[in-house]
């Protein structure tokens, strides 16, 4: 579970239980308030990854013609 203990600055913090973690408040909801309860859902986007992995590879032929 993770709760929205307080807001510094630009950041929530966020309890998990055992520990704490900031996160920008501008990936919560606007209407997020302290002592909510966050659903967190976290995925790869396989697309963007095969994208960014080939023009890291386009980079370093590039980088090691020279």
């Amino acid at each position: 579970m993770f709760i929205i203990d307080r807001f510094e600055g630009d950041f929530a913090i966020i309890s998990s239980g055992k520990e704490n973690f900031n996160l920008p408040k501008m990936l919560l909801p606007k209407d997020s308030k302290e002592g909510d309860v966050l659903q967190i859902i976290i995925s790869i986007d396989q697309e963007q990854t095969k994208l960014r992995r080939k023009q890291m590879e386009q980079l370093m032929v590039e980088l090691l013609k020279e």
